[in-house]
């Protein structure tokens, strides 16, 4: 018979056990996966270097998967374009997966004798090809890669630009590796909005444009922001950070910067298949330019982001808010709570507190590492009373002129107003009065820390 403690201890084995179980299908490392999407229409015919660019571009293809065969977590496919109906007439509908994803090991094997099969004798559906290329990758955690490899431009009348974003977009595929072998100068520009281009001139340009973008997919690549102070190093840390795709303007991360234990910036890993804009959620927000990752490198992103602290104290039991923007602009960057801190992008900012009446900071500067404070005198209130519903409201004595601050809406006949010190004026008229001669008017003055009572006869 097991004892009361044995079944607890049990319990809590299997509970370990399946945590870690679950915890372990987490954080399993998604699928590699890529397919490429091979041109055989009728121009890959062409003389190139040594050969014709069909057989140098087969050749090339094949040694480069031979080289993938120990990677681990790595399937491959191959979708070909151009090879199944003559030209003329054009069939735009010429796209086919003839090898489904297998482990990389498995592919190296098939792909040759794949090859040798295909003839080179349609026209270039490339929109059609990376449409159909979407729905090959299987529904399911992975890195999507597409690779294509061609010589011309689409024929078909479709956009291929506008495919490959939007397939991005949508996170189905990331942004496609464009390999464009012995290409017109002119169709150079046709292909480059499509993935990140590489212009292979020769057979060894292609060689090596092949194993960088390999390189993008199987090498571990680490990456760190430097968020800088205003002499330059490193010690801004706690901010929020998003990395944004560049190809799609798509959300790819999201992370709140921290120092290691070394007291340096974390390490972060980041899929170099992509280009990113990356921006630092400060106080006016920090925005990089875009940020190519270096595949098997330690990539460092620099922003500048030197940080001070403000703070409006306000002796009062009201929690009045203040506007500030960028010193002469009028775009609102923070909302901010009276008698707490914040940071802010050290330079110039105006401000506007929401009290009665308004007060307004210009230039007020924000230095590096330290607390701006701007101090006003405690309020007082004002308890305004009114023989009659009205029109009318206070109005702040500025010199010579009166400045409304509060309306009467006709509504009520008493108003409690917490005021900053200063001169008033009550300016009246009884809702029932239809004559302008019934207007009253009454002025006060409102001390720090003091109740005032205003009545109108």
């Amino acid at each position: 018979m097991i004892t009361k403690n044995k079944y607890y201890l049990f319990f809590l084995i299997g509970l370990i056990l399946f945590s870690s179980n679950i915890y372990s299908q987490k954080t399993k490392e998604p699928v590699n996966r890529i397919l490429f999407v091979f041109d055989a229409s009728q121009s890959m015919l062409g003389r190139w270097q040594s050969g014709r660019k069909i057989d140098i571009a087969k050749q090339l293809l094949t040694n480069i998967t031979d080289s993938l065969k120990d990677v681990k977590n790595l399937e491959i496919a191959l979708r070909v374009y151009g090879h199944q109906r003559s030209f003329p007439p054009q069939d735009c509908d010429d796209t086919k997966l003839e090898i489904n994803f297998l482990p990389s090991e498995i592919f190296a094997d098939r792909i040759k004798g794949k090859l040798s099969m295909i003839k080179a004798k349609g026209t270039t559906p490339i929109a059609r090809s990376l449409e159909e290329a979407a729905s090959d990758f299987p529904r399911e955690n992975s890195r999507n890669i597409v690779i294509l490899i061609t010589d011309g431009k689409e024929e078909c009348g479709m956009d291929p630009c506008a495919v490959s974003r939007l397939f991005a977009k949508k996170g189905i595929i990331l942004k496609p590796f464009v390999i464009g072998i012995g290409l017109d100068q002119s169709w150079k520009k046709n292909l480059d909005c499509v993935g990140t281009f590489f212009d292979a001139s020769n057979e060894r340009d292609f060689a090596n444009i092949l194993n960088v973008v390999i390189s993008h997919v199987v090498d571990n690549t680490t990456t760190q922001v430097n968020l800088l102070d205003s002499l330059g190093n490193p010690t801004e840390t706690n901010i929020p950070l998003t990395f944004y795709d560049d190809f799609t303007d798509v959300v790819k991360y999201n992370f709140i910067h921290t120092m290691n234990h070394m007291g340096n910036p974390d390490t972060m890993i980041i899929d170099p298949v992509l280009k990113y804009k990356v921006v630092a959620h400060t106080i006016p927000p920090v925005e990089s330019e875009v940020i190519t990752i270096q595949p098997g490198e330690h990539t460092i992103i620099p922003l500048i982001t030197p940080q001070g602290k403000l703070k409006v104290i306000l002796n009062t039991k009201k929690d009045y808010q203040f506007i500030v923007r960028k010193a002469g602009e009028n775009n609102t960057i923070n909302v901010q709570n009276i008698n707490k801190e914040q940071n802010y992008i050290t330079g110039l900012y105006d401000i506007e507190l929401l009290t009665l009446p308004r007060q307004y900071f210009n230039d007020v500067r924000i230095n590096q590492n330290q607390l701006t404070k701007l101090q006003l005198p405690s309020t007082g209130l004002a308890n305004v009373l009114l023989p009659a519903n009205g029109y009318g409201g206070v109005y702040l004595n500025d010199g010579d002129k009166l400045v409304e601050i509060y309306k009467f809406n006709g509504e009520s006949n008493q108003y409690k107003l917490t005021l900053l010190p200063g001169k008033y004026t009550v300016i009246y008229r009884a809702k029932s009065s239809k004559k302008y001669i019934y207007s009253n008017e009454k002025s006060f003055t409102i001390k720090s820390g003091k109740s005032q009572l205003i009545k109108i006869y």
